[in-house]
């Protein structure tokens, strides 16, 4: 089954290169990704023995990312049925020349979106050091062409500095890796990368070489997760994608390298460095949130301003890991609750676009009025995205600030609490401002909304909604087990 969780967007992606560029594309698309949904849930119900001798296998820690990257995407190819039958009759004005739809073909569309689903799975069953930088690496591939899908200028310019700038994170994760294997090579003996025999081989590991392969694996995974001040790639790359690629990038891709730094940090646990890595974790993670915050109190686009928001989300994950114990528990909670409350807001500010044709937040007024549903949703992204009781955000974000009181981080504690005030202040401000008063002129009269667009963006705040009252004993264990081998728990 862990082969077959792989080669099925793989085989539809390559297929979808084949075929035509029609509405087969779109349909291939959802059925590939319930598919793979379908996989993952028989997965996550009885665990599927390992692959390749050890180097694919879905423990718990995988399974949490696998399923939200599946889940996610499922919606996402839902929404794109719409969004690409919009695109095909509405292309945007503003694209270099006049060029229209037809340059961008769904079906490189539809290939690479497959693909980059297939990267991203490999990542969450990778159980081998050098096939998980392959994995991450793969996913900068197949998701760069769905960066420059408007083929624009400005889409150009997001795609190069998502490249430049994931290839040199990459690299040093590259040399990360091989500083690991060093560390493992002490002695006269070698274990193999695969992260159990790390794990098991924890305190006989150089320590020197291991420090430095961490502290390289943390900034080049960093670098593709979006932490402070390695995250410059990602508000030009989230403003300049469509929408749905927005929701999959910030919600599934950015998880798959804070996995890559996960798997690495059980390692240093294993090994007794646990205070090394933990300390790196939660500077790095208060800087993320700081500078977020600071840039999110002066942003004027809000496709922007989702992208900081994310960089600030990447924070938190990193602080409750580095928390550890219970907030371990909840830096895994919070990152599938970030996952479905930011795929909603970029899906909603996709119907947005399409209406106001803008993504300046100045240009944006009176959505309640304007936009029947997805108005009333945008408020209950706003209200979920920054950890407004009853989501599940709340929940999550209140168990990190718990365990760090807890623990003794008064510090960690007060500046946590205080970015995320500042977080929700400036954000209040826009998102409000936005959604309340007088429409513009051009937009008086509601718009009546296509059930595809609000579909998936419905069911994500449902779901967000129902984790912050109420957490199936399945995910629950799920989440548990994860967090136990992180060193953590609850």
């Amino acid at each position: 089954m862990v082969f077959a969780l792989v080669l099925l967007p793989v085989t539809t992606g390559l297929l979808a290169f084949a075929l035509p560029s029609d509405r087969r594309q779109r349909w291939l698309l959802v059925t590939s990704a319930g598919g793979h949904l379908a996989l993952v849930i028989a997965a996550l119900a009885r665990q599927p023995a390992p692959a390749a001798h050890g180097w694919l296998q879905v423990d718990p820690l995988g399974m949490v990312f696998l399923l939200i990257t599946s889940t996610l995407f499922f919606l996402a190819s839902i929404y794109a049925i719409g969004y690409l039958q919009r695109e095909v009759q509405s292309p945007r004005p503003d694209w270099v020349e006049g060029r229209l739809f037809s340059n961008a073909p769904e079906r490189v569309f539809v290939g690479c979106m497959l693909l980059f689903l297939a990267a991203m799975t490999l990542v969450t069953v990778s159980h081998h050091l050098g096939l998980l930088w392959v994995a991450v690496e793969a996913t900068t591939l197949a998701s760069a062409p769905l960066i420059y899908f408007h083929r624009h200028h400005r889409s150009l310019e997001a795609t190069w500095k998502y490249l430049v700038i994931a290839s040199v994170g990459i690299a040093l994760a590259l040399l990360g890796t091989l500083f690991m294997a060093a560390a493992a090579s002490t002695g006269g003996r070698s274990v193999p990368l695969l992260v159990e025999n790390l794990v098991a081989s924890g305190p006989s590991l150089d320590p020197t070489w291991l420090k430095a392969g961490f502290l390289l694996l943390l900034v080049g995974y960093g670098t593709k997760m979006g932490l402070a001040p390695l995250h410059t790639w990602l508000p030009d790359a989230h403003s300049e994608s469509p929408s749905l690629v927005s929701a999959l990038m910030s919600g599934a891709l950015l998880n798959c390298a804070f996995l890559g730094i996960l798997r690495s940090y059980q390692i240093m646990a294993a090994a007794g460095q646990q205070q090394f890595a933990s300390g790196l974790l939660i500077g790095l993670g208060l800087l993320s949130m700081g500078i977020a915050a600071a840039l999110i109190l002066r942003q004027t686009d809000y496709k922007r301003m989702l992208a900081y928001s994310s960089v600030e989300h990447m924070g938190i994950l990193a602080v409750g890991v580095g928390i550890g114990g219970a907030a371990s528990f909840g830096a895994l909670l919070h990152a599938l609750n970030h996952s479905l409350a930011k795929g909603l807001l970029f899906l909603v500010a996709g119907n947005v676009l399409a209406v106001y044709k803008t993504t300046a937040i100045r240009g944006v007024r009176g959505m309640l009025r304007v936009l029947p549903v997805s108005g009333p949703l945008w408020v209950a992204g706003f209200l979920a995205i920054t950890g407004s009781p009853p989501f599940g955000s709340f929940l999550s974000e209140f168990t990190i600030l718990q365990a760090s009181v807890s623990q003794g981080h008064w510090v960690v504690a007060v500046l946590y609490l205080a970015l995320l005030a500042i977080v929700f202040i400036g954000m209040a401000s826009v998102f409000l401002r936005m959604a309340q008063g007088e429409p513009w002129a051009e937009h008086v009269l509601p718009v009546r909304e296509a059930a595809l667009a609000v579909a998936p963006p419905l069911v994500l705040a449902a779901a967000v909604l129902l984790l912050g009252v109420y957490l199936p004993s399945t995910l629950h264990d799920t989440l548990q087990q994860a967090a136990g081998l992180l060193g953590g728990g609850r």
